[in-house]
């Protein structure tokens, strides 16, 4: 397999992306922070392309933010600052794309994993698993998208009650809440996904693309009101004494 942050693959006029930092269960280290929405970007120049399928190699979709980056952020301002301007970038790119983006969600989906998924059009989870976003558990801010997106796609109770505690929430119920569209088996789950990425790309290109740009005008309205606050509120959570939360030893 290559070493490529982010896997290309074409089916017809579908694009497959593949996160691909499995050993890390695709934790979003800084060559993934910077390749996703590069190859996002490329694709405004693929003319042959009409939808896109996300997901992420080895038994995790994304584990999130690098843990093993917090301490160094809490020392160093300027890297934080350039790490929270990919995190915005990214998440700008997923919602501003114009091609439809179907979420395959094969494994663990945790804090920035969680926000990519709920930033795509169409969201395939396989039975097993789950979406979290433990943010707070660990001392930070939830603010990377996850308050734009969450309380639009559920409600702000629901998501209050998981984002306030880190929760999991199992396939079932990220589908029952409206954080997922299907739960399939793993088994059949990138099959079922690139199903529907066709049938989207079958249909005519300019009303699609200019649909999903229309309804994502509501994330783009709540990204301009809360993103910047969050972004901000998040890297403050780095200065503040006990930062980061350490996990406790099993």
């Amino acid at each position: 397999m290559s070493d490529d942050a982010v896997l290309v693959e074409a089916h017809g006029p579908v694009r497959v992306l593949t996160l691909n930092r499995p050993d890390t269960l695709n934790a979003f280290d800084d060559e993934l922070h910077d390749e996703l929405p590069r190859v996002l970007a490329a694709l405004s120049r693929d003319r042959e392309a009409r939808a896109v399928v996300l997901t992420g190699a080895g038994r995790a979709f994304s584990a999130g933010g690098d843990f093993a980056t917090f301490e160094l952020h809490a020392r160093d301002l300027e890297l934080r600052r350039q790490t929270l301007r990919l995190g915005r970038r990214l998440f700008e790119e997923l919602i501003n794309v114009h091609l439809p983006i179907v979420a395959a969600v094969n494994g663990p989906a945790v804090g920035l994993g969680a926000t990519v998924v709920t930033a795509c059009d169409i969201v395939f989870i396989a039975e097993h698993t789950f979406l979290a976003d433990p943010h707070v558990t660990v001392g930070l801010v939830a603010g990377d998208g996850a308050a734009a997106t969450w309380p639009m796609q559920t409600s702000l109770l629901r998501a209050k009650e998981y984002l306030l505690t880190g929760d999991r929430m199992p396939a079932a119920v990220a589908v029952e809440l409206g954080l997922a569209n299907r739960v399939v088996p793993r088994e059949t789950l990138l099959d079922e996904a690139l199903a529907f990425a066709h049938r989207l790309a079958a249909l005519p290109p300019q009303a699609v693309q200019d649909t999903k740009a229309v309804l994502n005008q509501w994330i783009r309205q709540a990204a301009v009101s809360m993103l910047g606050y969050g972004l901000a509120a998040e890297s403050q959570s780095h200065d503040v004494p006990g930062f980061p939360v350490l996990p406790a030893k099993s």
